[in-house]
């Protein structure tokens, strides 16, 4: 490895010996996601998994990708790197688990002006604690050193996850009714979408940043804007053992209006009861800072709601139990009705 090295190359921005550094940092952290099917070690050509077939008659492969967006320039300006890698690992296994879907693997990209081995193991961190949130291994990645490309302080964070599913056991919204009701799992703020509009309302003045309100719960503004997003995997992996989950969203970009609808099948709509829903602070601070209507707000972010479930009127009771149990502060939000209207809100 100590004869891998071009002055040449490293005078043009890149330093290879920078990456090997920063592979040694990273390996303690991908070391704890390993589960029983991770045949290979970091550093290789390709991450090698052997999944564990047991009881399941149809494999289906679920795939999902995902970055963490423009949130990265909070990182930048807070200098804070551990817990966007979390951001990167929900996006993609909120998404597969939607499916019904159990996450097996990850893997993450990260591109970078210029490689401070340290800094990409923060970022590591992160992702390697979402992965043990989901309980998916880590078992590959890259780190791109593009000087020119990036600015030398900057860098880009996506990722690429794969889970299974027993082919009957894949969520069919066919058996939907009116009349089923739609369970929220609370958000942790603002989650990793619709940055581009909290960029235009809050700014990125680190003073700004740094203002701590009592309305955060004492927080600064930075703070509570980077709070990773929540990963739903192993509680909705119980849910889908005790009930029959009729349809999962997960709240990203486009907020209630895109998303819940992605969940329910043409002649039917979602009734939301508005006063039900529990809003973060962090919410009415970006609403009265940029004078944003109500409708734009629940049309761009989660609004406190990360992912919501649709379950039978009958399981309703059972459905909140057990995501309690699971570690959720699980709540009724709305229920299904007649019509193609999308999202109703009453």
């Amino acid at each position: 490895m100590d004869k891998s090295y071009s002055p040449s190359y490293k005078e043009a921005g890149v330093d290879i010996t920078a990456g090997y550094k920063a592979v040694e940092l990273m390996k303690q952290h991908v070391k704890r996601t390993a589960t029983g099917g991770v045949c290979s070690d970091v550093g290789g050509f390709g991450g090698l998994f052997e999944p564990d077939l047991t009881g399941i008659s149809k494999p289906v492969l679920v795939s999902g990708t995902d970055g963490v967006g423009t949130k990265l320039k909070y990182a930048f300006v807070m200098d804070k790197h551990d817990t966007v890698g979390i951001d990167c690992v929900a996006m993609c296994v909120n998404d597969i688990i939607c499916c019904g879907a159990k996450p097996l693997i990850f893997l993450d990209y990260i591109a970078c002006g210029k490689l401070v081995p340290e800094r990409i193991a923060e970022i590591v961190k992160g992702v390697a604690d979402g992965c043990c949130m989901a309980g998916a291994a880590l078992i590959g990645g890259e780190t791109a050193e593009m000087p020119g490309f990036y600015p030398e302080n900057e860098y880009d964070l996506a990722g690429f996850s794969t889970g299974i599913v027993d082919k009957g056991a894949i969520l069919d919204n066919s058996a939907m009714v009116p009349g089923d009701v739609i369970i929220a799992l609370r958000s942790s703020g603002v989650h990793s979408n619709g940055f581009s509009l909290v960029r235009k309302v809050i700014g990125t003045d680190p003073h700004i940043l740094r203002e701590r309100l009592e309305s955060l719960g004492g927080k600064s503004i930075g703070e509570a804007l980077l709070e990773p997003t929540r990963i739903y995997v192993k509680p909705m992996t119980e849910l889908f053992k005790a009930v029959k989950v009729k349809g999962v969203s997960h709240i990203t970009g486009g907020g209630f209006y895109e998303n819940i609808p992605r969940s329910i099948p043409k002649g039917l709509s979602a009734t939301i009861d508005k006063k039900a829903v529990i809003t973060p602070p962090i919410f009415d601070l970006i609403m009265r800072r940029g004078n944003i209507p109500e409708r734009d707000m629940f049309n761009t972010f989660n609004m406190g709601v990360g992912m919501v479930a649709i379950v039978a009127k009958q399981d309703a009771e059972k459905a909140l139990s057990v995501l309690a149990a699971a570690g959720e502060a699980p709540y009724v939000i709305g229920e299904v009705r007649e019509g193609d209207d999308g999202v109703v809100f009453r």
